[in-house]
């Protein structure tokens, strides 16, 4: 039998989002590291093809293959599509145009998009008034950290509306990828099996826009930003991700990008030498308060306190 769909989120799942939004949020670094001498779309499929490797030899490890069968393999390209080609594709081109504070902001959209979609695709996940409240929340937590003028700046409606695009995309892909359940495979060999359907679509495209790079030229720190995005922001992430969608659905698991902007920050701060400022602070204070509300534990203590 399979496991139903936590609404309300354990302490177990709410450390699985966290430690997901830090290998998210620690993407950012590792850009930041790898664009400085390798171009945006061979970032991207680097990612995602060491990713597919690493992740096939530890199924191989735990004695997992690939699956067989043209629906399955279909529904990994469809979701590789939905989850890192179309998205990924949107927010490079996107931020070529607009600041990453913006685009970040338009991220954040992601888990209200995801409500409203999960709410009409999946019966299961009906959205509560909550829920709903609770994203606003963290909407405007997210939009107070990284700052109300990144929005209201001479930005590039198109590639506003492609950052948005990117974050629908990705809704759409959290609803779409419940239905790995009905084929009964490990988290991990979803991941395996997403990564490697990007790769083969992008391996092409990006041969034809970028060319052939020359390695003699890419150092040791470019090459260790690439190899920690690969296997930390998206090999085990993804592992993660799809764990906790099985578990906790669609809405539950994309509420890490309310949470990535904070483990950005928090990053940055640690490691970086970045400064954390009171309105980062009052952001992080406001999308703690978001998820508190999302919960709904706390909520239903009160109310079952004032009903005895």
């Amino acid at each position: 039998m399979k496991a139903a769909i936590n609404h309300t989120m354990t302490t177990r799942l709410w450390a699985m989002l966290i430690l997901l939004s830090i290998l998210w949020g620690g993407s950012f670094f590792f850009v930041g590291v790898a664009v400085s001498s390798l171009p945006p779309l061979t970032i991207v499929s680097l990612r995602v093809c060491i990713a597919a490797i690493v992740l096939w030899v530890i199924a191989a490890v735990f004695g997992l293959r690939p699956p067989k069968g043209f629906k399955v393999w279909a529904a990994f390209l469809v979701m590789g599509l939905l989850n890192n080609v179309i998205p990924f594709g949107l927010i490079v081109w996107g931020q070529t145009q607009i600041t990453s504070g913006v685009a970040s902001i338009l991220n954040a959209a992601t888990p209200i998009f995801t409500v409203m979609i999960a709410g009409i695709l999946l019966p299961d996940e009906k959205p509560t008034p909550l829920k709903l409240f609770g994203v606003m929340i963290g909407f405007v937590g997210v939009t107070v950290m990284v700052g109300l003028p990144a929005l209201i700046g001479e930005n590039s409606l198109l590639a506003q509306l492609a950052i948005i695009g990117a974050t629908l995309s990705y809704a759409f892909a959290g609803v779409y990828g419940r239905r790995f359940k009905a084929f009964d495979i490990k988290p991990l060999t979803i991941a395996a099996g997403q990564v490697t359907a990007s790769s083969i679509v992008l391996l092409p495209f990006t041969f034809f826009v970028d060319g052939i790079i020359d390695v003699s030229l890419i150092g040791m720190w470019v090459w260790s930003a690439v190899i920690g995005l690969a296997i930390l922001s998206t090999a085990l992430a993804y592992v993660l991700y799809f764990k906790i969608l099985e578990l906790a659905g669609a809405t539950n698991v994309l509420l890490v990008t309310l949470l990535v902007p904070v483990s950005a920050s928090l990053l940055g701060f640690l490691f970086l030498n970045e400064s954390l400022d009171v309105i980062h602070v009052v952001g992080m204070g406001i999308i703690a308060t978001s998820l508190v509300v999302i919960d709904g534990r706390l909520w239903h203590q009160i109310k079952k306190s004032y009903s005895t």
